[in-house]
């Protein structure tokens, strides 16, 4: 399976004062939408997207555990350590999904708040991951799509590192013992822990040319 991201830039900013005299801080806007060819060439049906929201909404939103990072992680999984916020709302809005997230008092959260009373220009962005099939020149986004989440919050939505975002979204993904692994890193590493001397320069040519053809 491939990690799959995608952008979106139009979300507002809300804070709520609180009886302690402190602020709560809220993003909110479209996280996800389907039945459209986005900026990356791919299309959600909205059957398969509409279908891993209830999911992700039943054993994530509804059971207060459905976080999001600071920043654009390079795998799956959710690190704990770069949590900024809570995603405590998605409902469909025709083909779109729009969501509801609260900013929290964490390290990341911390700094997503001064950047908003900074105006920072920030958006969200989606990390799943599936396969895609491609059809009249579209990858379409297969039923086995899942989320790990709805939306990490980005700086410079409008301009993300192709590279980066190439190298994040080539690398096969596989699950071993419910811990997702990076299948293309793990073999390179095998590879080079397996090579000779003599050579192990070879080896990791060919594992740079291999990364840098599927770029």
């Amino acid at each position: 399976m491939k990690l799959i991201t995608e952008v979106y830039d139009q979300v507002n900013y809300i804070s709520e004062a609180r009886q302690d005299g402190k602020k709560d801080y809220f993003i909110e806007g479209v996280f996800l939408q389907s039945e459209v060819v986005n900026r990356n060439g791919r299309r959600y049906p909205r059957e398969t997207m509409m279908k891993e929201v209830a999911r992700y909404n039943e054993n994530y939103v509804m059971k207060s555990r459905a976080y999001g990072e600071l920043g654009h992680p390079a795998g799956p999984t959710i690190n704990l350590d770069r949590v900024s916020h809570m995603i405590k709302e998605l409902k469909q809005d025709g083909n779109n999904v729009v969501g509801r997230a609260k900013i929290m008092d964490t390290p990341m959260g911390t700094i997503v708040k001064n950047l908003m009373d900074e105006g920072a220009s920030l958006g969200v962005s989606s990390r799943g991951l599936g396969t895609l099939r491609e059809k009249a020149g579209v990858n379409e986004v297969q039923g086995d799509f899942m989320l790990a989440t709805a939306a990490d919050i980005v700086a410079d939505p409008s301009a993300p590192d192709a590279f980066v975002q190439g190298i994040m979204e080539n690398v096969e993904w596989i699950q071993e013992s419910g811990v997702w692994i990076a299948k293309d890193i793990e073999m390179a590493q095998k590879a080079m822990h397996s090579a000779s001397k003599e050579d192990i320069a070879k080896v990791q040519l060919g594992i740079f040319e291999d990364f840098i053809s599927k770029l």
